[in-house]
């Protein structure tokens, strides 16, 4: 097996866990592989507009499957963090040593993103400087250095619950300049009069915003954001306790459900909002990531552990679409970004681009508007698919 080293907040493996305090989980690489097939299936509909809804995000409050990848990866990333650290430590490496580790990783994955968001023409006027990437390497530096300082599951916790209750109380009480108080000079999270909203154009000009006006991935809704990653994190704490397999499985489930209610009665006075990522979202999304990884590791760790603790990924080749993504999802994560972005720029026509052939292609043989973009997804994915199976057949894992 050959492992190339960039920034990566994740560790590849295609191993099931039999011991109390996993290094490595298969559950963990086969969701993994889940959330990254389905992001990009989701990112490049063949017509926007005639997608089926639960592959479209929410238009602003609200929630559709769509809107459950980002944070499931998030939240991954958070368990992976705990896994990766522990095990490193626990070999002798110096905190010291991992924490230049975590910031250049940080560095490599901010400026990958860098390259994603700009891709093919690299203009400096309209580049992007918040992105998925960028997000992602931001919450891992804090987490991880948060692990070095203290591996406990305390300071985590409080930690998450301040970020939670202080974008709320930001959104909710802080006045938005020219708009007013929200609730009350202006409507709760309106769309372009809420705190977020605002500082993003304060920070850059409509050109560097993904939409113009906000942004996604922006600065103060990066906070909420480090929750999300908290709840992986304690949720990798809590794989590593002592408790059994189907302890920690109980254990998981419980607290997704937790979430799912409290996500549920918070959105009644704050809208659960994916685009804002408010503290609503984070726990309802973050309980059904929970609920999904419980039932990973009941389908694969549970049984694994069931069949004489064997490797089961080389017993079924049930779980391999999943580990080709899992083991390397920043590389095919990238790679259909970059695809997307060089198809939809280039063409054989001034008017007609590469990814316009390809979507009217199928479009003649399937001619219905849902059935033709989701036919373009899977023919896209099946594509990524394909170039991230190369590296897993060689066994190369790019752990970034």
């Amino acid at each position: 097996m050959k492992t190339i080293t960039l920034p990566q907040a994740e560790e590849s493996a295609a191993a099931a866990a039999s011991t109390a305090r996993p290094s490595r989980l298969l559950s963990v690489d086969v969701l993994r592989g889940l959330t990254i097939g389905f992001m990009i299936l989701v990112n490049n509909n063949g017509d926007e507009n005639k997608a089926f809804w639960a592959l479209k995000h929410a238009y602003w409050n609200g929630f559709t499957p769509t809107d459950l990848v980002f944070p499931t990866f998030l939240f991954i990333v958070g368990i992976s963090t705990v896994l990766s650290l522990s095990s490193r430590l626990k070999q002798g490496i110096s905190k010291a040593k991992l924490m230049l580790s975590i910031a250049r990783r940080a560095v490599i994955l901010y400026l990958l993103g860098m390259v994603v968001n700009s891709f093919p023409l690299f203009h400096l006027d309209t580049m992007r400087f918040y992105g998925v990437l960028h997000r992602i390497a931001i919450c891992y530096l804090i987490i991880g250095a948060l692990y070095l300082i203290s591996p406990g599951w305390r300071s985590k916790a409080i930690i998450a619950i301040a970020a939670l209750v202080g974008y709320w109380a930001l959104m909710r009480f802080v006045p938005v300049p020219g708009y007013g108080v929200p609730t009350h000079g202006v409507p709760l999270l309106d769309r372009d009069g809420n705190l977020a909203a605002w500082i993003d154009r304060q920070i850059f000009s409509a050109p560097h915003l993904y939409e113009r006006v906000r942004d996604p991935e922006g600065l103060l809704s990066t906070l909420p954001a480090l929750g999300t990653a908290l709840f992986g994190m304690l949720t990798g704490i809590w794989l590593r306790s002592a408790h059994t397999l189907v302890q920690k499985v109980r254990g998981i489930a419980i607290a997704g459900v937790s979430c799912l209610i409290l996500g549920g009665l918070w959105n009644i006075t704050f809208p659960i909002n994916k685009k804002l990522w408010t503290s609503s979202y984070v726990l309802w999304a973050g309980g059904c990531s929970m609920l999904l990884l419980a039932l990973s590791m009941s389908v694969c760790d549970l049984r694994s552990a069931a069949e004489d603790k064997k490797d089961r990924s080389q017993r079924s080749p049930f779980f391999t679409p999943f580990l080709v993504f899992g083991t390397n999802a920043i590389t095919a994560y990238v790679f259909s970004e970059l695809l997307a972005s060089a198809i939809t720029t280039w063409g054989p026509r001034a008017n007609l681009s590469f990814a316009g052939v390809w979507y009217h292609a199928i479009l003649s043989i399937v001619p219905n508007g849902p059935y033709s973009s989701l036919a373009y997804s899977l023919s896209f994915v099946a594509v990524c698919w394909l170039f991230t199976y190369v590296f897993y057949r060689q066994k190369i894992f790019i752990k970034i």
